[in-house]
Parts: structure tokens; C-alpha cells; sequence
């Protein structure tokens, strides 16, 4: 697809996120254009929900760089991180725990907004409204309280919030595993409507699969710390090329019944290690089923391979981007 480049807004250089002796990030970089949303993907433990995190500053980064529209903010301090705290906001997992329980609807989407002293407080009121409007609420939803709502709801009230101020960034940090499967796909829906409408660039955390698939333009498969596969989206369902990753959407159901009653599925051997004390070499190794011993003692480099520049980690993946097929 020819055109202009679009505008990098985050950019990740070599992150690594240690917690004492747990490597829970180790050396991870990745890029999300304007108006581009990246799922990044992986089993509980992989990293993913650490490394957006540390992309908002929740936690500090041990190493490497965090560039949000242009700015390294992985070492500002307080102050200096402040004002730019407008161009990046994340929705987490669970609204219920993440909205205040003593502060209104109306309080919570505003305070962006008066923490940055945006408007005016009548500007800030019609702001909320608006906002409200967007994420398909009523604006009497703004005098009440977050226990008074409905999970999908408070998930509403929760992407208002972090679209106030107009972040040019959102991290939504498995945004709807936390909801019943019968509003998953309303929200699902709704971040793709606001982020097709307000071109935001996106990194979408999570194990759902099929929400990626509906949701992201790229995907970022993360295992044990580290990126093993980045590839357009529609490439990477057709024919992933990490062994890994061909796991990972072999497990992933498909509606169709008799699609899903003749599919193999790759069932991997051992649990996933420990990011206490992680394999050498590739990380997978000790499950994948088609390791050579160059696995087990040298770290694959993120290479582009194929036509189309997809990223993989793998020995055994060629430069023509063929390789292993494990069904």
C-alpha cells in the first residue's frame, strides 16, 4: 500500500522491565503509527500488560526508551512528565477498580481536564456531555456513581475518561475481558467507531485472538518477555510463521462448527518457564517441536523476512520468509 508515511506517536526502544529477579520485559521494540492500532498478543505472563504500563509510565522502566510523539518520557521526572500526560491515557481491565468509587460520572470524565486546565468548568461540563454521547451513554449518567452502572457501562465511562483530554495515544490493557461475553463485542465495537473517528493511535493489550483480528491493523506476539512475531494483521492469521505463534492461533476457536471440528490443533509440551530464569536462546525452545540445538544456545535476532518485511525470531524461519509449518 503506497503513501505518505503516517506520523510514528509511540515508538519503544529496547524496554526492559525487571521486578527484582523477574524479567517480566527484556529488551522489546515497537513502533504505533497515527491512526494505526497494534494488538499485542501472548499467554498470561508473556509481558504484554507490563509493557503497557510501562508505555504510560505506571511503572518505571529498568532500560530503554519510551518516545511518545517524538519525546523520550521513560526518564522525566514528575514535573516534566505532567504536561504531557495529555498525549497518552490508558483504559485497564477492570472499570470497576479503576474508577473512583466517592466521585461522580460527570467528576471522573472531567478531572483529565482540570488536572491539564483545559476550558473553562462550562467547557468542561459540555466536554462531558459529549463524551458521554460518543461512548453511547445518556448525559444523565453524569450525576451517578460508578456502582450504579453496569460493567459495559463503567467501561463506557472509563474510555470518556481517557479520551478527555485528547490523548493522540491509547493503551486499552485487555479492555473487555473483564465484561460478560454479551457486551464484549459493543465495546469492542465502540473503540474501533472512536478510534476510526479520532484517529488515535492504539496498542491493544490482550489474548483475545479474534478481537485483535477484528480490531488491529498489525500484531505484536509477545512470549516470555520478548517479541518472536510483528507482521500485518491479515498476513499473520493466514500464515503466521513463528511456531509459536502458529500455536497460539491453532488454540484460538472459529465460529464455524465444521471449520473448527476438522482443524489440528498444536498442542505444545510444558508449561511456560519461569521469567525468573528464562531458557537460553530462543525462549521457546524447550516447547517448540521443531527445535534444532542452535535454539537452545543462540538468542534469534527480530528480523524482517519475506516480501513484505514481516519481523520474526526464529531460526528456522528464512530470509524468504518460509519455513517450519507445524500442521
Amino acid at each position: 500500500m503506497s503513501g505518505p508515511a503516517m506520523k510514528t506517536v509511540l515508538e519503544v526502544v529496547d524496554l526492559v522491565k525487571h521486578f527484582g529477579p523477574v524479567r517480566a520485559v527484556d529488551g522489546v521494540s515497537l513502533t504505533v503509527a497515527e491512526g494505526e492500532v497494534v494488538g499485542l498478543v501472548g499467554e498470561s505472563g508473556s509481558g504484554k500488560s507490563t509493557l503497557g504500563r510501562c508505555v504510560t509510565r505506571l511503572v518505571p522502566v529498568t532500560a530503554g526508551e519510551v518516545h511518545i510523539n517524538g519525546t523520550d518520557i521513560s526518564r522525566l521526572s514528575r514535573h516534566r512528565l505532567r504536561p504531557l500526560r495529555r498525549d497518552f491515557n490508558i483504559v485497564f481491565q477492570d472499570p470497576a477498580s479503576s474508577l473512583n468509587p466517592r466521585m461522580t460520572v460527570g467528576d471522573i470524565i472531567s478531572e483529565p481536564l482540570r488536572l491539564h486546565r483545559v476550558g473553562t468548568r462550562v467547557t468542561q461540563e459540555q466536554r462531558v456531555t459529549e463524551l458521554l454521547d460518543q461512548v453511547g451513554l445518556q448525559a444523565e449518567v453524569s450525576r451517578r456513581y460508578p456502582h450504579e452502572l453496569s460493567g459495559g457501562q463503567r467501561q463506557r465511562v472509563s474510555l470518556a475518561r481517557a479520551l478527555s483530554a485528547g490523548p493522540s495515544l491509547l493503551v486499552a490493557d485487555e479492555p473487555t475481558s473483564a465484561l460478560d461475553v454479551s457486551v464484549q463485542a459493543a465495546v469492542l465495537n465502540l473503540i474501533g467507531r472512536l478510534q476510526a473517528e479520532l484517529g488515535f493511535a492504539c496498542l491493544f493489550v490482550t489474548h483475545d485472538l479474534a478481537a485483535v483480528e477484528f480490531l488491529a491493523q498489525r500484531v505484536a506476539v509477545m512470549y516470555l518477555g520478548v517479541l518472536v512475531e510483528v507482521a500485518d494483521r491479515d498476513a499473520l492469521f493466514a500464515a503466521p510463521r513463528h511456531p509459536y505463534t502458529q500455536a497460539l492461533l491453532s488454540a484460538a476457536p472459529i465460529p464455524d462448527p465444521v471449520v473448527q471440528r476438522g482443524r489440528q490443533r498444536i498442542v505444545l509440551s510444558g508449561e511456560v518457564p519461569s521469567p525468573i530464569d528464562p531458557p537460553s536462546g530462543c525462549r521457546f525452545h524447550p516447547r517448540c517441536p521443531v527445535a534444532v540445538p542452535e535454539c537452545a544456545t543462540v538468542v534469534p535476532a527480530l528480523r524482517p523476512v519475506g516480501p513484505s518485511g514481516e519481523l520474526v525470531a526464529c531460526h528456522l524461519v528464512n530470509d524468504d520468509g518460509t519455513g517450519p509449518r507445524l500442521t
